[in-house]
């Protein structure tokens, strides 16, 4: 873990954590997960989930913020790819607004 370290990063995996994938494990299993006391972050250091923030306004890492965006822009080519494939779980439509929603996260952690 890095002592002293005054930067607000980003975790590692951001598309997939926070709020929305939690919700989903209550909807699904009944259970409430904790969150974490220590990450991994974007940048590769290890710092408390406080230190922490999804808000591409808030992350002042310059590496997180670099990798939040190769990851939002890679989730939103994902979830294009997926939509297209025969019987995929996700609609067209639904799959063109969660695109252009990862694209302006993406877009904003590089501005």
């Amino acid at each position: 873990m890095s002592e002293g370290d005054p930067h607000i990063h980003v975790e590692r995996s951001v598309p997939q954590v926070g709020g929305a994938s939690r919700g989903v494990i209550v909807s699904t299993f009944g259970l409430v997960p904790e969150s974490p006391s220590v990450v991994t972050t974007g940048c590769g250091l290890r710092v408390p989930f406080a230190m922490t923030s999804p808000r591409p306004e808030s992350v002042t890492c310059l590496p997180c913020r670099e990798h939040a965006h190769r990851e939002y822009l890679g989730f939103a080519d994902q979830v294009e790819r997926l939509s297209r494939m025969p019987g995929a779980p996700v609609s067209g439509d639904r799959a063109v607004e969660v695109a252009r929603w990862a694209r302006d996260l993406a877009r904003r952690f590089a501005g």
